[in-house]
């Protein structure tokens, strides 16, 4: 367990050197888990602190005097906060405007509008006797855009119902 009084300073410390208010987050198995909506929410934040247990985590009274909330990556346990973090971060990260150079990629991803994404394919035409559908090769973008709304509908009812 992570002792409680050089967290703290550790802690008081980056928010010292931070220009904005920071809010601390512990990366715990036991906190709410991390969504599309939550990262979201974590990228309009100015500053975010993270904080990584080791093996069982860190002192309780850390969690009631410095933690402003627990987020979880998964109903499972690491050995350590420093993964989930990274995980974490990528999925802010990745929400920031000029992140990915354009924003509507990420406006388009899976879970954006609690919808699975749509399948996507490359060259070749034919891969181990699958094509790809006649619908995305026809040119007609009416159709192609049809297409990739209600895929998004078939594979979430099919994969998380």
């Amino acid at each position: 367990i992570m002792m409680a009084p050089p967290l703290q300073a550790a802690i008081e410390e980056a928010k010292q050197t931070s220009s904005a208010p920071a809010k601390v987050i512990y990366l715990s198995p036991q906190g709410p888990p991390l969504t599309h909506k939550k990262a979201v929410e974590l990228a309009n934040s100015p500053h975010l602190i993270l904080l990584c247990g080791r093996y069982e985590g860190i002192d309780e009274r850390m969690l009631q005097s410095s933690v402003d909330e627990e987020i979880s990556i998964g109903e499972f346990v690491v050995y350590g906060g420093e993964l989930p973090a990274m995980m974490l971060m990528d999925a802010v990260l990745r929400l920031i405007p000029s992140a990915l150079g354009d924003i509507q990629s990420a406006e388009q991803d899976s879970c954006s509008d609690d919808l699975l994404d749509c399948p996507h394919y490359t060259k070749p035409l034919e891969f181990q006797g699958v094509t790809v559908p006649d619908v995305l090769r026809s040119g007609n973008h009416g159709l192609i855009a049809e297409w990739r709304l209600k895929q998004p509908l078939r594979r979430t009812l099919e994969r998380r119902p």
